[in-house]
């Protein structure tokens, strides 16, 4: 059974403003995550990790390894997993249709306008601009998880493992599934061995 924290922004029965908090929380995120699920993380992370402080910033780091490595949007799997963890079955379903129904609505809407005014100049650099703002949210996170590794593992073996984790997805074009699957079974395979002598 997954342990759902109590935090200082919740309470140990579920109510309205856990549900509301969760649904502006999840609703933020699916408008103002542009460019797919790679910009929402950050998003993700300063509603569930700073704002309402559902989880640690370990355990978003872990949960977040371990969305990568699952089929799927990423968005709509942290969506999914934090409202479960947080409020239960309900908060899973407020949180994936606050993320996805107003993105939806909004794309259907929007789509036949942008068709409409394509080749209007402002309309073709809208997105683009948008690009240089995801970079720094995205860049903030790494530097985070980067800061965390190397307090975690000692800065020489997290700067080995960055090196290393580089040179397989961007060199050798390895999928980052396999790679954090790889790191998962190179951590607990020692574990597993000294548990079976014992």
């Amino acid at each position: 059974m997954v342990e759902r924290p109590i935090s200082k922004n919740t309470s140990a029965r579920p109510g309205r403003v856990l549900h509301r908090n969760l649904g502006l929380a999840f609703f933020r995120i699916g408008m103002l995550g542009f460019g797919g699920g790679p910009s929402s993380i950050p998003l993700v992370h300063q509603e569930v990790v700073k704002k309402y402080e559902w989880m640690t910033d370990d355990e978003f780091g872990d949960t977040l390894a371990l969305a990568n490595t699952l089929p799927g949007p990423i968005a709509t799997k942290m969506a999914g997993y934090v409202g479960y963890r947080v409020a239960g079955v309900w908060g899973l379903l407020n949180a994936l249709l606050a993320s996805v129904i107003p993105t939806v609505v909004l794309m259907i809407a929007f789509l036949g306008l942008l068709q409409t005014y394509k080749d209007i100049p402002w309309v073709q650099h809208m997105s683009a601009s948008v690009v240089p703002v995801v970079a720094v949210m995205l860049a903030v996170l790494t530097w985070d998880f980067i800061k965390k590794s190397g307090e975690t593992l000692g800065w020489m073996r997290a700067i080995m493992l960055l090196a290393l984790s580089a040179i397989l997805i961007e060199a050798l074009h390895i999928h980052p599934a396999i790679v954090i699957l790889g790191c998962i079974v190179a951590v607990f395979s020692p574990l597993l061995k000294r548990r079976k002598k014992a």
